[in-house]
């Protein structure tokens, strides 16, 4: 099959032809365009066509798998524009009667023409699931009873598109094009002097290569779309390519599009077991597709387990006879931390021991130890991607939970971890204080506590700024003194936001009685009402309370 890319400018007169049978490929997004896309394009056509009297108007680019000798066209890049266009072309002609209608109608339908051996059919074919309903109330210029129809009807968010268009659509050219003359020069500007580049070759491989030639209306397929392509076009028969299209779309929609890119993304990492060098496509294509060649193998026991266990992980939603409540209480911790690289070992454990539970708990507990050291000492993306590579490797090899190396913390690690946990903690970034101080709250209540992190603030006891004369200047001479303990973890408490309007200088007596204390005098914070218990603030009682917690923390991370 040649491979020969051809790319040509064709006014629309020319792109809705005989030349041209579009087909949307089952793998292909669904219809996406909303009204704001609609107007916006409408908008642009509109005011071009009376601001320029000769000049042609661009559309943009459309990637398509097309020999030279076929009509046949599959459309890798621009069924957006294409079906919009239809949908355009579908209202205009609605708004039309007699002959006008008529000429209209063979740039959305092919009539067929026996003499050449030219069939009756659309002039495009939406994917499966959507073609139906396109080619009766669009291409059959039904519009009327369409906008009649409940949306809530419609079998899926593609055909409310649809309808919302085109309902917009003939809004638009009643109230712009009111009148006969009127509507028919805009018809003529439109498939005489508005033009897409359609960029053709017969080879897919080919296709996918220039699929990003597109203009900023478009919504572009993503890596994900085009491994897809790859993998149900392996297919043989029509029914399994159909069979797996549904369920790769059902993973997807569970998902959603973000979380299903995440997916791959993650994949990717327990293959590759490095950071990423390159995009992800080269990167799939590279470490995954090779070990997964069945495409049946791969969405069965490679795309739907990985997409289970991410389900389970985004939502903390593990499922067991036993131990689930644990395993969805450390996920919940693993969720704040303030990167991902934890998930792909996290989705691999999942996959592999799902079904033993007192196993998968051990595995969260010690994995939730591990993210928070790194998380808390700082560590970088390459330091930490090498240890979850090297995890994702003990994972595999089939090693207990307490087997695996990294989560055997050196001595070195455990004198890390504690020189961090017995710094200036305040001076961390939110996310890691926030963190250390919710977690340390969360061993103090023996886990019952819950935390709603968009309601929370650090704020100090002892506050920053000491006013003269103060209780805080007879409690604390040293200036010294109090820089080495202001922003220390005995010296922080977790407040609610709304509560931080107070004023932090206050005395400690008031500064516990209205500025930390919550409803009906009780904090929400087992910390806090800790120091509300105190009488004084002084530094034999706040270095008294910094040996508390770091015990409190080396006993329940095993440092």
């Amino acid at each position: 099959m040649s491979k020969k890319i051809s790319g040509a400018e064709y006014p629309l007169s020319k792109i809705f032809s005989s030349d041209f049978e579009y087909v949307i490929p089952s793998y292909q997004r669904p219809y996406a365009w909303t009204t704001d896309q609609a107007d916006e394009l409408f908008s642009d056509l509109i005011a071009f066509f009376q601001a320029e009297a000769e000049e042609g108007y661009f559309l943009g680019s459309i990637v398509l798998i097309k020999s030279e000798d076929s009509a046949y066209s599959q459309v890798i890049d621009g069924q957006q524009r294409l079906t919009t266009l239809t949908i355009l072309l579908a209202a205009m002609a609605c708004a039309n009667n007699g002959e006008d209608k008529e000429e209209l109608r063979p740039y959305i339908l092919e009539a067929g023409k026996k003499m050449e051996g030219i069939l009756p059919k659309p002039r495009l074919s939406l994917r499966e699931r959507d073609k139906g309903f396109f080619a009766k109330y669009i291409q059959d210029l039904q519009l009327a009873a369409l906008t009649d129809l409940d949306s809530s009807s419609l079998d899926n968010e593609s055909q409310r598109n649809i309808q919302a268009n085109a309902k917009h659509f003939m809004q638009l050219v009643a109230s712009t094009l009111p009148t006969p003359e009127k509507l028919r020069a805009f018809v003529t500007f439109l498939l005489t002097r508005c033009y897409l580049v359609t960029v053709s070759t017969a080879s897919q491989e080919s296709a996918f290569r220039v699929f990003s030639v597109m203009n900023s209306r478009g919504l572009n397929l993503q890596p994900t779309d085009i491994i897809k392509a790859d993998t149900i076009g392996k297919l043989k028969g029509e029914d399994d390519r159909q069979t797996y299209n549904d369920k790769w779309e059902e993973i997807e929609v569970e998902l959603t599009r973000d979380g299903f890119r995440d997916l791959f993304t993650f994949i990717r990492m327990i293959y590759a077991k490095e950071k990423s060098k390159r995009i992800l496509l080269e990167e799939f294509r590279t470490h995954v597709l090779p070990n997964n060649p069945d495409p049946k193998i791969f969405i069965d026991n490679v795309l739907e387990p990985f997409a289970d266990a991410l389900d389970a992980i985004r939502n903390a939603s593990y499922t067991a006879t036993s131990h689930a409540e644990t395993v969805n209480y450390y996920i919940k911790w693993l969720q704040r931390i303030d990167n991902s690289d934890w998930i792909p070992p996290a989705m691999l454990y999942l996959k592999e021991q799902r079904n033993k539970p007192k196993r998968v708990a051990r595995f969260f507990e010690l994995l939730e130890r591990l993210a928070a050291f790194m998380h808390i000492c700082r560590w970088n993306v390459n330091q930490r991607i090498e240890v979850y590579a090297e995890l994702i490797n003990d994972i595999q090899s089939g090693a207990e939970p307490d087997d695996m190396a990294q989560f055997e913390f050196t001595d070195d690690d455990r004198e890390e971890f504690r020189d961090a946990l017995d710094g200036n903690i305040y001076e961390l970034t939110p996310r890691r204080r926030n963190y250390l101080l919710l977690r340390l709250d969360s061993f103090i209540s023996d886990g019952a506590a819950t935390y709603d992190p968009s309601v929370l603030t650090i704020e100090h006891v002892l506050p920053q700024t000491v006013p003269a004369k103060s209780e805080w200047a007879t409690w604390w001479p040293s200036t010294a003194e109090r820089k080495a303990w202001v922003h220390r973890l005995s010296n922080l408490v977790p407040l609610n936001k709304k509560k931080n309007s107070a004023a932090q200088n206050y005395e400690f007596g008031p500064k516990c009685d209205i500025y930390f204390s919550g409803t009906k005098n009780v904090s929400s914070y087992a910390l806090t009402s800790q120091v509300m218990l105190q009488k004084a603030w002084t530094p034999k009682i706040v270095e008294g309370r910094q040996q508390e917690l770091l015990e409190i923390l080396y006993d329940n991370w095993d440092i």
